[in-house]
């Protein structure tokens, strides 16, 4: 490994040395090497992209499926002194364009890329001028039919890499089935199959699933008694108040979060609980994407994940600082059938997804054959109420929609006010001897905002008119009107939810949705989620080797602490007598049923109160039936 990565990795992020594969992965990508990494979360993904980026001459071109995400890893890259970009759908085109220029002539280190802005003809004809010295792609799972979160745009990166065919790609993420591994090579058309991935054993992590009909009070006893800062994640909104209030009246400190608050409050009670002002975030799964708090002490889970993946993904928020933390999944019998019928409520029938789409189109007053990359400010409560949608409905037709690459929904993002001067230094010296009035305004910005003449800036429109001593409305109209005149552009503040249109507005005759598809989507996400109730509902296996074996690792050793081992570890047995018993009974109770007496001497001279032991908990954890003449089978 060149010393000038880790002379990188110490000037940028103050490390001395990399975290465990981070350095193999890195050593891959610099070797020229397709290479997919495979760390949990938490375990430092970005540096293993952005480390390289920096060793290399050219551009890091970064996919990635979350503009949030983009924006957050954008900032902080900038305040380590990286330059780095963000495009994605509906931005402004001469934002889009000053970027590309950037990349291919000035500094930009890194470009963080959605998919679907990817594959537009802008971004192709750049892709051909630009130096590309590694193409990352982040949330790699969303490539595969058979991830958990598939999204048809991801497809299309296979065609970047033929425009760049001598640049390694790097495609990383936190959960994979072996099935989706070897999709994720295939579908990126690596040259060589080549892996990376560090178990996803968390030993510090504490799986437990508790049945329990009184959530709440089994919640007030988990956090009195497990200290620190925590999650609560549950499905619905509504809840998330009602819970954050419940602590609160218990003197626990909590708020609570998800994507229907505007993104000021957001912001704050995120920041408020990583200050850890307060203690508790109640949130649905909007929560925690990103988020880098190394002391999550305990994640409860009050709802059913759909998926294994989802599970481990959001468990794994605890405990970042390799101390002892808690994932507490809490259910009962009613939250299978809710969880079952929530899968159906997310897959909603085709005519229905068609209708919304149609009503869409209205609502926005869009033309058929246009709209490709426009956005629009979007209240679903008013569109579901003016088109007599159930809320539920629209929102899930709309998943389905941006999973299929028609459009994308995107939560309110704090977007501030940004201005760019776009006229030349001739013209704008014209136009201000020309229009007096606007001289000093134009004076003020330029002495305000440097780099206003190459770049989008942001702004305060109240700060600006402090400065030019005018009022707001005052700076907002001149700011309009130059805008018209092509002097400059202006995009004012935005934090409401939007619609980005990814393909032009179609005939709903024309919304090509295959039922063969949609069937292999439900069928596959009702297999996940089956997955998750068969965790939710063992009892007998250790917590920590089920999610392991579920990604694919085998041969591993009970974590003796999940509530699996300590119902075990109480009949007295450790893992090798228990297994000989196991291994010389299972065979027997397969072949026909047993008798006690007849499973006992089968055992020959092993202690006979240690096979009794082990008889009982298999048949308490229902491992064993015991029938009317009280034999013994295997189930």
């Amino acid at each position: 490994m060149p010393p000038s990565v880790h002379q990188i990795l110490l000037k940028h992020w103050g490390f001395s040395a990399f975290r465990p594969l981070q350095e193999e992965i890195i050593r891959s990508v610099l070797d020229g090497k397709d290479t997919l990494a495979l760390l949990p979360t938490g375990g430092g993904k970005s540096l293993c992209f952005q480390v390289p980026a920096l060793a290399r001459e050219g551009v890091c071109l970064v996919v990635s499926p979350l503009i949030a995400l983009m924006k957050d890893q954008v900032d902080n890259l900038k305040k380590r002194g990286i330059p780095a970009a963000a495009l994605h759908s509906g931005m402004h085109p001469d934002e889009i364009r000053i970027i590309l220029d950037n990349c291919r002539f000035g500094n930009t280190k890194l470009l963080y890329v959605s998919p679907e802005r990817l594959t537009t003809a802008t971004m192709i004809e750049s892709l051909r001028r630009m130096n590309i010295n590694l193409l990352a792609v982040d949330e790699a799972h969303c490539i595969s039919q058979w991830g958990y979160d598939f999204r048809p745009p991801y497809l299309q990166i296979a065609e970047i890499r033929e425009m760049i065919p001598a640049t390694p790609v790097l495609a990383l993420t936190a959960t994979a089935t072996p099935k989706v591994v070897m999709d994720i090579q295939k579908r990126l058309a690596f040259k060589t199959e080549n892996v990376f991935q560090k178990s996803f054993e968390r030993k510090n992590l504490t799986y437990m699933v508790l049945k329990e009909e009184d959530k709440m009070k089994r919640l007030l006893n988990i956090l009195s008694k497990v200290k620190g800062p925590g999650i609560v994640y549950v499905r619905n909104r509504r809840h998330t108040k009602e819970i954050a209030e419940y602590l609160q009246k218990n003197k626990i400190s909590a708020d609570f979060y998800h994507a229907g608050l505007d993104p000021k409050t957001r912001d704050k009670r995120q920041s408020s609980w990583i200050r850890e002002e307060s203690r508790i975030i109640v949130s649905t799964n909007a929560f925690g994407m990103g988020i880098d708090k190394p002391n999550v002490r305990v994640v409860v889970h009050l709802d059913l994940p759909d998926s294994m993946e989802a599970y481990f993904q959001e468990a794994g928020r605890g405990g970042r600082d390799e101390k002892r933390a808690y994932a507490v999944l809490l259910y009962e019998n009613a939250d299978v059938h809710d969880a079952r019928h929530n899968l159906k409520l997310s897959y909603p029938e085709l005519n229905t997804i068609r209708d919304v789409y149609q009503a869409l189109g209205n609502y926005f007053q869009l033309p058929v054959g246009m709209g490709k990359d426009s956005q629009f400010d979007f209240d679903l409560s008013a569109f579901a109420d003016q088109y007599n949608f159930p809320p539920v409905i629209v929102f899930n037709c709309l998943k389905f929609l941006e999973r299929e690459g028609f459009v994308m929904m995107t939560e309110g993002l704090r977007q501030p006010s940004k201005v760019f001067i776009k006229a030349r230094k001739e013209e704008l010296y014209r136009f201000q001897v020309e229009n007096e009035p606007f001289d000093h305004f134009i004076k003020t910005m330029l002495r305000s905002y440097s780099g206003i003449l190459s770049d989008f800036v942001t702004f305060n429109e109240t700060e600006l008119a402090r400065r030019c001593n005018i009022t707001t409305e005052k700076v907002i109209s001149n700011l309009k009107y130059l805008s018209k005149l092509q002097i400059l552009d202006y995009l004012p503040q935005s934090d409401k939810p939007r619609v980005i249109y990814i393909q032009e507005r179609l005939n709903t005759s024309d919304l090509t949705i295959s039922p063969e598809n949609y069937r292999d989507r439900l069928k596959d996400a009702g297999g996940r989620l089956e997955s998750m109730i068969g965790y939710a509902e063992s009892t007998g296996k250790c917590r920590s080797q089920e999610l392991l074996s579920y990604f694919g690792e085998s041969n591993t050793k009970r974590c003796g602490k999940c509530d699996a081992c300590i119902e075990r570890n109480k009949i007295s047995l450790n893992e090798m007598e228990f297994d000989n018993i196991l291994n010389m009974i299972k065979p027997l109770l397969k072949e026909r049923n047993r008798t006690l007496d007849e499973i006992v001497n089968a055992a020959g001279s092993v202690n006979k109160e240690k096979v009794l032991r082990a008889i009982q908990w298999l048949v308490d954890n229902d491992k064993i039936r015991v029938d009317r003449e009280r034999k013994y089978t295997w189930k």
